[in-house]
């Protein structure tokens, strides 16, 4: 009497405490699910000590959030007319109005700069009146706005007609749920406008892009485990023809959603783009279960007529090959928290915790229900013996038995094509390539991008490593001035803002604000200039947009600065030769004389890149923002799930081998695993799909999954064995025919509820459904077909 055995009567035994037990923990994480929250965090990719994360905090810290600017768009040469421009104006007017809004800087709230000529000091003064305006006095306005060369690149694009304005949020809100709160109201707003003005508005800025995406989230996370269950329904219907049984596994699934949505919140986290995925996964993942246990209990009950021997049989066959399909699956996602970075340690803690939960859940739940419930009717098992079904596993038995050269021919092309495909590999991630092309998120974004070269942020932190060393030195503040040129010429970076920009606008007050005079102070202008430098305000102690903004191009012991750009979303493939030859520039322009020093000690540079602190320079340069965190944490990711990968196949390996105690049939069991990878990055390869987080994901979530149709399979042959007398082709026929129509059913479910994934919006949970549903449809024909082959011919058994 095995183990199994006697569990099986265990449950039976004290079915109603172990029920009650259920429900309650039920109850409790029920509770827990109730309180869960939705993150607005998009950047914890990146571990806590990585140089490049503490290297951003830091300068948030200093500088305050760079990711906090909503900007909206208009477009149209008629924008200075009297009716349009008071309309915007009203608009502005009421955006700021806009709990969250904290400041605004548009064309209506421009600033220009005055010389008092008593005291020669310069004062703030609006080019526009606070007010709404006539044509003659919008004209006149305009003429003083259109002369100012600040503004040009950063509020319109003269070439063009596109106009913009940005909107300043707070941190601390927009990282709250009423984050969607304020974005509605500011698309009340501008959706008003825009249908009074028959003008389309533009909408972008990380704080937009960041709360779009995560009430789309919140949509499809709804929608995908309704679905899921819905499809996973109407499956295990028609498998069974039993409305108990389906309502039995959807009662197991429901305890795991509950469990999974619990067990996030129990652990402190919030639902992420990832682990939204973990409800719809458990349906997916729970439903096998189901199956694989009522596909024995039915079998059972054909072969004895008693329910409780039945449903015992049942936990003593299946709950040893449950529990390892669970285990296997388990580790496929619980590999994730094996890496550094956040976001994945938290998808694979909790996919992990729950995937294993749902094989206790299933081994209590299913025999203690099924043992109140009338005993099966020829109709529910009927689809034991379904013809068609079996005309299709006898020929997978010929082809195993006939036609094994073949398959070993077919299999080593498909193999070789994939290698080839691999070969053409890419890795490519881009901030919003999750969206699809034409999401008004993406075309918005791309509006900025082709109007103002975008709207993703890099900051170029300079140290003079002196307080007072950015506004004491003439040759810091021309250095600065030469960087930001360069930096305005690069195609995919809008014109830079620094405190030289602040200085040039100062100079052309100071000459009667002649356009001309736009350019940097001499050291003669300097000293008249430097009471601009600390830009303090009225005298009731407010400062203009234009204070703010300036003001905020130096920390507060004025030792250093901050240049600050918007850039285009060019992709992790082309951002690090870019951050590297900006890198370059820095050092060449702020560090001329200890440059060719730098060169020299190649091995010192190398081993400190990224860190400020290297050489004997005179000037630390920092890049940073969030363009930079965004490329390191795809790095970290890509590089985490690749070691998951690897840690994934090592796990398994050592399960399977604890299993079958067999180095032989490991490795039988690992190729028609490996295969199906193989071929899904083959044809990742050919279709042009770029390796970035979301797709390197598939490979060891997939393996997890696959290999539970290999357990399931020799599980069975090793049971079957030595009931025929070790006749090993007469037990792979029969384990084909046993195993084969459950195995055929799971695996429908499993591609079914990864298919749905498809009618994501976001490119990466598209990915996972349909490279997944391929990985899966891949192994279900390498195991009923190569691996009933590779037993045959390389198997041999010892009585």
């Amino acid at each position: 009497m095995s183990m199994w055995y006697r569990l099986g009567q265990f449950i039976l035994r004290y079915r109603v405490a172990l029920l009650v037990l259920l429900l309650a923990l039920t109850a409790f994480m029920g509770y827990h699910a109730s309180r869960v929250q939705l993150s607005y965090d998009f950047t914890r990719a990146i571990p806590i000590d990585n140089p490049k994360y503490k290297a951003y905090q830091e300068f948030r810290k200093k500088f305050g959030d760079d990711g906090n600017l909503l900007v909206l768009g208009v477009q149209t040469d008629g924008f200075f007319r009297e009716k349009f421009f008071n309309a915007y104006y009203d608009l502005q007017r009421s955006l700021k109005k806009v709990r969250g809004v904290e400041d605004i800087l548009s064309v209506p709230a421009a600033v220009s700069l005055l010389k008092n000529p008593e005291t020669e000091k310069l004062k703030a003064v609006p080019v526009f009146p606070d007010q709404r305006l006539s044509q003659a006095e919008i004209d006149s306005s305009a003429a003083v706005f259109l002369s100012l060369p600040f503004y040009e690149g950063l509020l319109y694009n003269p070439e063009t007609n596109a106009w913009l304005m940005g909107l300043r949020m707070n941190k601390d809100l927009m990282a709250t749920k009423e984050r969607e709160k304020v974005i509605r109201d500011i698309n009340k707003l501008t959706d008003a406008f825009s249908k009074e003005q028959q003008q389309e508005v533009y909408k972008s800025g990380l704080p937009f892009i960041r709360t779009q995406v995560a009430v789309m989230l919140q949509e499809e996370m709804r929608f995908f485990l309704i679905a899921s269950v819905v499809l996973s329904a109407l499956i295990l219907l028609w498998f069974f023809r039993s409305v108990s049984a389906t309502l039995l596994s959807l009662a197991v699934v429901g305890i795991g959603v509950v469990w999974s949505m619990g067990t996030i919140e129990m652990l402190g986290y919030r639902i992420s783009l990832l682990t939204a995925l973990i409800p719809p996964l458990v349906v997916v993942i729970g439903v096998p279960n189901c199956i694989y246990f009522l596909n024995k209990f039915h079998v059972a009950w054909n072969d004895s007529g008693r329910k409780k021997e039945s449903l015992v049989a049942m936990v003593d066959k299946m709950g040893i090959v449950t529990l390892f399909c669970n285990v296997a699956a388990a580790i496929g996602f619980a590999v994730f928290a094996l890496t550094k970075s956040q976001i994945l340690k938290e998808f694979g803690l909790v996919a992990g915790i729950n995937i294993m939960a749902l094989f206790f859940i299933s081994l209590i739940l299913i025999p203690a229900v099924l043992s109140y419930l009338p005993a099966p009717k020829t109709r529910h098992t009927r689809y034991l013996v379904n013809p068609r079904l079996n005309r299709w596993l006898d020929r997978l038995e010929r082809w195993s038995l006939n036609h094994r050269k073949l398959i070993y021919t077919i299999t080593t092309v498909l193999v070789v094509a994939s290698v080839l495909g691999i070969m053409r590999l890419k890795s490519e991630g881009f901030i919003v390539d999750d969206l699809p092309k034409s999401d008004k998120i993406y075309t918005d974004l791309k509006f900025f991008e082709q109007h103002f070269k975008g709207v993703m942020p890099l900051e170029i932190v300079v140290d003079t490593r002196k307080k007072q060393g950015v506004t004491r030195s003439l040759a810091n503040l021309e250095k600065i001035d030469s960087f930001s040129r360069y930096l305005s010429r690069i195609p995919d970076i809008a014109r830079p803002l620094s405190i030289a920009e602040g200085l040039k606008f100062a100079k052309q007050a100071f000459f009667e604000g002649d356009p001309s005079s736009y350019s940097m102070p001499s050291g003669y202008d300097l000293p008249a200039l430097a009471q601009y430098l600390s830009f303090k305000g009225d005298s009731s102690g407010n400062k203009s947009s234009l204070a703010k903004l300036v003001s905020s191009f130096m920390d507060s012991t004025k030792q250093q600065a901050r240049i600050s750009v918007n850039m285009a979303d060019i992709g992790s493939a082309r951002l690090p030769g870019l951050l590297d030859s900006i890198q370059l520039k820095a050092e060449q322009i702020f560090n001329a004389d200890s440059l060719e020093a730098l060169k020299a000690d190649a091995a010192t540079r190398e081993a400190n890149k990224g860190d400020s602190t290297w050489g004997r320079r005179t000037h630390g340069i920092q890049l940073t923002g969030t363009s930079v965190t965004f490329l390191e944490g795809s790095r970290f990711i890509i590089s985490g799930l690749k070691d998951s990968i690897f840690w994934a196949f090592l796990l398994i390996a050592a399960c399977m081998l604890y299993l079958f105690r067999s180095a032989r049939i490991l490795l039988c069991s690992l190729i028609p695993n490996i295969i199906p990878l193989m071929i899904t990055a083959g044809v990742m390869g050919w279709a042009g799909v770029p390796l970035k987080p979301s797709t390197v994901l598939v490979f060891s979530v997939a393996l997890g999954i696959a290999i539970d149709v290999t357990i399931r399979f020799l599980v069975n042959y090793k049971q079957e064995l030595p009931i025929f007398n070790y006749d090993l082709k007469t037990t792979v026929i029969e384990t084909i025919h046993s195993t084969g129509i459950s195995i055929i059913y799971t695996s429908m479910v499993l591609i079914a509820g990864f298919v749905i994934f498809y009618f994501s919006n976001f490119g990466g949970t598209k990915a996972l459904g349909w490279l997944t549903s391929l990985t899966l449809i891949t192994a279900t024909f390498t195991n009923l077909v190569l691996l009933p082959a590779i037993l045959i011919s390389f198997i041999r058994v010892k009585k």
